[in-house]
């Protein structure tokens, strides 16, 4: 089942303001600042061509015009890059992964944060999830003490639980997870509605449908200057 057995496409979200990080991205989107001496995307591109993706789709808003230049069509990694622009406002993950969604194909995808760091080997992830997604999650960060969604025994993730963990904004999905509930985000008359992936994904783990894994590396969400500093640090 591993994901290096074949070919696969991934999705990095990149379209987010990055208001947080101000000043440092009034000019420069966040997943292009750098770490350790490479851009925050560069070390995902690499590692996603490491396992044999071919196809990267990366959804831009907030100064979309920078990731071409910087990062060109991906042969560099040996990797085809697609940009899904989303206009000068971002359409959150869940409209930003539904607009992406003709580029991916039919097979599970893996989606990845533009703004986290982590040392994790994508390869640990199911190339096929049992269910509709497979989710990484990680312990509570200081910024989110109460974490995102429970891990069960079974490795099955509910909405609610005693052992809350924080989503790491690193997952395999299928389609399926968006397609199947198509009338509760389609906007009659707007191409690409705008609506956040978490109430369908809390939907599916209703139905026992969302699998994860607690990792316990390397994470850090890059949110603030000074977490990006302090990985910085970390990686030098």
């Amino acid at each position: 089942h591993h994901l290096a057995e074949r070919l696969m496409n991934a999705l990095i979200f990149a379209a987010g303001k990055g208001e947080r990080m101000r000043p440092l991205t009034e000019h420069t989107p966040k997943p292009l600042l750098r770490a350790g001496g490479r851009m925050l995307i560069e070390w995902h591109l690499q590692k996603l061509a490491d396992i044999g993706v071919q196809t990267v789709v990366i959804n831009t808003s907030w100064l979309a015009e920078c990731f071409e230049p910087a990062l060109g069509d991906g042969s560099r990694w040996g990797l085809r890059l697609v940009y899904s622009y989303e206009g000068p406002e971002p359409l959150e993950t869940g409209g930003g992964m539904a607009k992406a969604l003709p580029h991916l194909g039919t097979s599970p995808f893996l989606a990845v944060n533009g703004d986290v760091f982590c040392d994790v080997d994508f390869s640990c992830l199911p190339s096929a999830p049992e269910g509709l997604a497979h989710l990484l999650m990680v312990d509570n960060p200081e910024h989110n003490p109460h974490g995102d969604f429970a891990l069960l025994g079974n490795g099955v993730l509910a909405s609610e639980g005693n052992q809350r963990l924080t989503f790491s904004g690193i997952g395999m999905y299928r389609p399926e997870l968006l397609l199947r509930c198509r009338p509760q985000w389609q906007q009659p008359g707007i191409e690409h509605p705008r609506f956040k992936l978490a109430p369908i994904l809390r939907q599916a783990m209703h139905d026992g449908l969302i699998s994860g894994a607690h990792y316990q590396g390397l994470w850090t969400d890059v949110g603030t200057p000074e977490r990006l500093a302090a990985l910085d640090a970390s990686l030098a």
